[in-house]
C-alpha cells in the first residue's frame, strides 16, 4: 500500500512537470537541403512543417502588424552573394482588423529557397538563421540556427544541421511573444480568409473606379470625349460601325492601363510590391512623388511626357482601322498624362499595399471607368446634349484632387516617423496639418482663394458651395482632436493616441482620476491613461514607496491579444479603477529590440540562450519563473515577488467579470 501511494504520487508529480512546461511551444518543425547547382552556384532549402491551426509570418507579412520572418546569413560577408531574393512557398493574406494591414502567412507548410554564389572558394559551411512568429491563440518568436555544410564535387544534396541542440531549440532567443492569430481570426476557414481577401481587391477595385470618374472630369480629359465620340460617328460608315469602333476603342483604353498595372507587379513582383510600400524609404519616396503630385494639380506646374511621344503615337492612329484605334488610346493616355498621371500613380502606390495583383485590379477599375464614357456616348450620342459645357469646373476638380492628395501625402510620411519612432510627426501636428490643408480647401471652394489657372468667378454654384460645406464640417470635426478626441471617422489616418505630445489630451484631468497627480520618475502614461511603468526594477522601487501590489503585465507591441484586452477588459470603468488606485502597473514587452548593455547581456541559465535585447531579458524572466511563454500573461504579486493568487497564479485572455473578480482576490489578500 505504501509503495502504491509512492508510485501515485510519483505520477503525479511528473504529469505536474509535464503540464507546468506544456505550455512552451515549438510548432514549426524545420529540415534543410544544400543542393549544388550547374554553375556553381548553391541552393539553400528550408521546408518547415507547421502545426495544425497555427499560421507562421511571411518575411512579406506588412508591417506594423505580426513580426515578418528574417533571414539572416551570419557569415555572408567575403564568403558568398546572395542571389536575387529569397523565394517563398504559396502564402495566403488576410486582414488584420486590430493592426489594420494585410497580413501574409503559411499554412501547414513552408518552404524558402535562397541561391548563393561562393565568392570564397575554401568556404566549408554557410551559417543561417531565422527569426520568426508563428501564431495559434497565442504567437511565439523563436530564432532557429543552422549550418550547410557546403557538398563535395561529387556531392548533390547534403542536409544543414541546426546549431542549436534539443534542449533550447524551443526558446532559442527567448523572445516569445504572444497574441491571438493577428492574420484577422486565428480560427478562420481558408474559405473566410479567402473572402476578406477577396474583399481587399475590391476596395481596390471601388476606389479605383471612383478615381477614374474623377480623372474624366479633369481639363486634360473631358473636353476630348465629345470630340472621340464625334470622330467615330463621322468617320464610321454606320451607326453600327461607329459603335463597334468606340467599343474597341475603350477596351484599348483598359488593355493599355491593366498592361501598365502587370508591368508594376512583374518587374518588383507580387510579395515585393507589399514589402517596399511598408519600407521606411520607400514611405518617404511615396511622400516626395504625391507631394510632387498634389504641387502639379494645384496648378505649379504640369507633369507631361515628351511631346515626340505624343506626335509618333498620334501619327499612327492616323493608319485607321484596328490598329489606328489602338493607337489614339494609346494618345490619349499619353495626352492626358498631367492630368491621370498623378491619380494613376497614388492608385499603384495604395495598391501596392495590397500586393499580389492588387496593382491589376487597381488599373482595371481606374481604365474602366475612363473607358465607360466613350462607348456609352458612341452608342447613344443624343447623350453628348446633356454634358455640362467645358470651363472653369474642370480646373477646380482638378485642385480638389490635388489638396487631396497632398493630405494623403501626410500618411505615407507618418508612417515613416512611426516606424523609426522619431516622434517629428505625432498626432497634434499631423491633425493641425490636415485641418490647414482641409481648411485652405473649404476656403477655396467658397472663392476666398484663387490658384493658377483659375477662371475668373462672379459667384460660386449651389455644387460647390454644398461641396465647401461638407469639407468645412469635416475641418470643424478634425479641430478636438488636437484636445485628444479619438476622431473615429478618420482613425486609419492619424498616428494613435499613444503617438502624440500631450497623450492625456489638452486640458483633461485623467491623471487626477489616479492616486498620483504627477508622473513618478521611470514611469508613462499607457492605454487608457494608467500609470505604467516598462522596467521591473524601477516599477517595483516604485510600489515599494506607495506600498501596493504589482501587476505585470508581460506583453508585445505585435500582440493582437494584449490591445484587445487593453481596448475590451481594461477600458470597463470597474477594471480601470483598480489598475489606476489599486495596483502599480509593469508591462514588460517580450519583442522589444532594444539591445542591452553590452555588461548587461548574458546567457539564460534556464534555455542556454543568448540574452541580447530587452526583450531577450523580460522573456526568460517569464520562462524562468512562470513556466510559460504566451501573452498576455497577468500576474498579481506582492513586494517580495510572490503571487497573492495561489489558486490561479497567472491570467490570460479573459473576460471582464473573470478579470475583475482575479484581481479583487490578490489585491484583497495583499492588504490582509
Amino acid at each position: 500500500m505504501y509503495r502504491m501511494k509512492k508510485l501515485v504520487v510519483l505520477i503525479l508529480i511528473v504529469l505536474a512537470f509535464a503540464k507546468g512546461n506544456a505550455q512552451i511551444l515549438d510548432p514549426v518543425k524545420w529540415t534543410t537541403q544544400i543542393e549544388k547547382k550547374a554553375n556553381g552556384n548553391y541552393l539553400l532549402t528550408f521546408n518547415g512543417v507547421i502545426e495544425k491551426d497555427w499560421h507562421l509570418y511571411s518575411q512579406f507579412t506588412a508591417e506594423g502588424g505580426s513580426l515578418p520572418l528574417e533571414i539572416l546569413f551570419k557569415n555572408q560577408k567575403g564568403n558568398f552573394e546572395l542571389i536575387g531574393k529569397t523565394k517563398e512557398s504559396k502564402t495566403k493574406t488576410a486582414y488584420n482588423d486590430i493592426f489594420e494591414v494585410n497580413e501574409t502567412f503559411f499554412e501547414k507548410k513552408a518552404q524558402l529557397i535562397q541561391e548563393i554564389k561562393l565568392t570564397n572558394s575554401k568556404l566549408a559551411k554557410v551559417e543561417v538563421a531565422l527569426n520568426y512568429q508563428v501564431c495559434k491563440e497565442a504567437c511565439i518568436n523563436l530564432e532557429k540556427s543552422f549550418t550547410f555544410n557546403i557538398p563535395s564535387p561529387e556531392a548533390d544534396l547534403v542536409a544543414a544541421e541546426p546549431i542549436s541542440d534539443t534542449t533550447n531549440t524551443v526558446v532559442d532567443t527567448a523572445a516569445v511573444v504572444n497574441q491571438t492569430d493577428a492574420a484577422t481570426t486565428v480560427e478562420t476557414t481558408s474559405a473566410t480568409e479567402s473572402t476578406e481577401e477577396e474583399m481587399g481587391l475590391w476596395s481596390i477595385f471601388i476606389i479605383a473606379f471612383f478615381s477614374g470618374f474623377a480623372a474624366l472630369l479633369t481639363p486634360c480629359v473631358f473636353p476630348m470625349i465629345p470630340m472621340t465620340v464625334s470622330f467615330f460617328t463621322k468617320q464610321s460608315k454606320s451607326k453600327s460601325a461607329g459603335v463597334r469602333n468606340a467599343l474597341f476603342y475603350g477596351i484599348s483604353i483598359i488593355v493599355i492601363y491593366v498592361l501598365l498595372g502587370v508591368l508594376v507587379t512583374w518587374i518588383f513582383g507580387a510579395d515585393a510590391l507589399n514589402a517596399l510600400s511598408t519600407n521606411v524609404w520607400f514611405n518617404l519616396f511615396f511622400f516626395a512623388l504625391l507631394v510632387v503630385f498634389a504641387v502639379s494639380f494645384l496648378g505649379a506646374f504640369e507633369i507631361m511626357l515628351p511631346n515626340s511621344w505624343a506626335n509618333k503615337v498620334d501619327s499612327q492612329a492616323d493608319r485607321g482601322g484596328v490598329i489606328g484605334i489602338l493607337f489614339m488610346a494609346l494618345a490619349l493616355a499619353i495626352v492626358s498624362f498631367s492630368c491621370t498621371g498623378p491619380i494613376v500613380g497614388t492608385l499603384l502606390v495604395q495598391a501596392a499595399s495590397k500586393g499580389g495583383i492588387a496593382p491589376i485590379v487597381g488599373m482595371f477599375g481606374f481604365s474602366l471607368a475612363l473607358a465607360l464614357p466613350f462607348m456609352l456616348f458612341a452608342m447613344f450620342p443624343g447623350w453628348l446634349n446633356s454634358l455640362p459645357k467645358s470651363g472653369g469646373w474642370l480646373n477646380t476638380v482638378k485642385v480638389v484632387l490635388g489638396f487631396l492628395e497632398l493630405a494623403l501625402a501626410f500618411k505615407f510620411l507618418s508612417n515613416a516617423d512611426l516606424v523609426l519612432q522619431l516622434h517629428l510627426l505625432e498626432r497634434e501636428v499631423f491633425l493641425a496639418i490636415w485641418i490647414a490643408i482641409f481648411g485652405t480647401l473649404a476656403l477655396y471652394l467658397f472663392g476666398k482663394i484663387s490658384l493658377p489657372h483659375d477662371s475668373p468667378m462672379s459667384h460660386i454654384s449651389v455644387g460647390r458651395l454644398s461641396f465647401g460645406l461638407v469639407v468645412l464640417s469635416f475641418t470643424i470635426y478634425m479641430i478636438p482632436g488636437l484636445w485628444g478626441a479619438p476622431l473615429q471617422l478618420i482613425s486609419a489616418f492619424p498616428p494613435p493616441m499613444e503617438f502624440s505630445e500631450s497623450p492625456l489630451g489638452i486640458g483633461t484631468n485623467s491623471v487626477s482620476s489616479t492616486s498620483e497627480t504627477v508622473l513618478p520618475e521611470g514611469a508613462k502614461l499607457g492605454p487608457h491613461q494608467i500609470v505604467v511603468f516598462d522596467d521591473y526594477e524601477t516599477g517595483l522601487a516604485y510600489a515599494k514607496t506607495v506600498n501596493k501590489p504589482i501587476l505585470l503585465d508581460f506583453t508585445g507591441h505585435a500582440c493582437v491579444n494584449c490591445r484587445k484586452m487593453e481596448n475590451t477588459v481594461w477600458s470597463d470603468e470597474r477594471i480601470l479603477t483598480l489598475l489606476k488606485n489599486e495596483v502599480v502597473l509593469i508591462s514588460l514587452y517580450v519583442d522589444d529590440k532594444r539591445e542591452l548593455p553590452k555588461n548587461e547581456q548574458t546567457v539564460s541559465s534556464t534555455s542556454g540562450s543568448s540574452i541580447e535585447t530587452i526583450g531577450d531579458k523580460w522573456t526568460d524572466f517569464m520562462i524562468s519563473k512562470y513556466k510559460t511563454n504566451t501573452q498576455p500573461l497577468y500576474v498579481l504579486t506582492d513586494l517580495e515577488g510572490t503571487s497573492l493568487n495561489s489558486k490561479q497564479p497567472t491570467i490570460s485572455f479573459v473576460g471582464i467579470e473573470e478579470y475583475e473578480a482575479w484581481l479583487k482576490i490578490g489585491i484583497s489578500n495583499f492588504k490582509k
